[in-house]
């Protein structure tokens, strides 16, 4: 069955609906407060530049 591709959309609908779109509310999000995050990333460095853990002493005979 030929498509009537002449026929104009509603514009004022598809407007409408755009509108709707671009202006709908932002979900709930988790945001993190900056200092958190530096405290964070502060400890995340401080864990890597520390020194291993001793090994215990093997005898040798």
């Amino acid at each position: 069955m030929p498509m009537d591709r002449t026929a104009q959309p509603e514009t004022a609908a598809l407007a409408a609906e755009v509108e709707g779109l671009m202006s709908a509310p932002e979900p709930d999000g988790v945001f993190r407060d900056t200092r958190e995050c530096g405290g964070g990333l502060l400890l995340a460095a401080l864990l890597l530049i520390s020194p291993p853990t001793p090994r215990p002493k093997t005898e040798t005979k």
